[in-house]
């Protein structure tokens, strides 16, 4: 057998090529037949980037839109210890499905470690949430194509937020084996999560996610709380500082006046005895 080890026999493989402009991972019939070698291959070849035609860039308010909603809700499962893996703009393969890019998703009961792409057949399981945001050109495609999508693909929860109208839907299947969504009627303007076990709702440009009555505080806010809190300690170290050194003088001065007086007291002693001898 030829030395190299397993990357000389992983490279030996007759595996089908991935189309660069179309990649797709192996057909679940395909990746039972596979090696562990194989397997590893395949998710070792899939790209992680996303073509320009697929997910081109729309600005900062899109940015804006999915960076808040994935600091938030990452933060918020890191703090009470809950295993829900968040991220966004990741590379997904369902099996013999076109990539796609979800602007956010989350998958229940899964370490949060990084990732540069989800390959459901390699994790073991699918998405389970998705909030899609859409800022310019047709709406079709998170209103209604993705719908279909997504519930044939079997993610229990989609959300679709319109940056430009201020519209937030939602839709979710009504069992784990549907195939097609049923909408989630907002109470009192907020969408209830069974996934992640929140509420969605605007707020003045952007979704909110909240717990309850709180909402869940996002990166750029923690980062200002974190500011104040500085300034706040900085702060009281100051007046501190300033305090201790009032008090420096003024001990300072205590006892430059004590000597003041030793020294005086000294001098009327002196010219008190002088005044005994005479």
């Amino acid at each position: 057998m030829r030395r190299g080890g397993r990357g000389a026999i992983i490279a030996a493989m007759a595996l089908p090529a991935v189309d660069p402009a179309d990649p797709r991972a192996p057909s679940e019939e395909d990746w039972a037949r596979m090696s562990d070698d194989e397997r590893r291959a395949w998710v070792a070849a899939l790209p992680s980037s996303v073509p320009l035609e697929l997910h081109p860039p729309e600005g900062d308010r899109h940015s804006k839109a999915k960076d808040g909603p994935v600091s938030a809700l990452q933060e918020f499962f890191r703090r009470i210890g809950k295993k829900i893996y968040v991220s966004k703009e990741l590379a997904t393969y369902y099996p013999g499905e076109a990539m796609f890019c979800p602007d956010v998703l989350a998958v229940r009961d899964v370490a949060p470690g990084p990732r540069e792409k989800w390959v459901v057949s390699h994790e073991g399981k699918g998405l389970d949430f998705v909030l899609e945001v859409h800022v310019s050109g047709d709406r079709t495609k998170d209103f209604e194509t993705n719908v279909k999508r997504y519930a044939r693909l079997g993610i229990p929860e989609y959300f679709a937020f319109d940056r430009g109208k201020m519209r937030l839907a939602g839709w979710r299947l009504p069992e784990p084996n549907a195939r097609a969504y049923v909408p989630i009627v907002p109470q009192a303007g907020r969408f209830a999560s069974a996934i992640l076990e929140l509420d969605l709702a605007l707020e003045e440009d952007r979704v909110r996610f909240y717990f309850g009555t709180a909402p869940l505080a996002e990166a750029e806010e923690l980062i200002k709380r974190l500011e104040r809190a500085v300034d706040e300690v900085t702060e009281r170290a100051q007046n501190e500082a300033a305090r201790a050194q009032n008090e420096a003088a003024r001990a300072q001065l205590e006892a430059e006046r004590a000597d003041e007086l030793e020294r005086r007291l000294a001098a009327a002693l002196a010219e008190l005895e002088k005044l005994r001898s005479r």
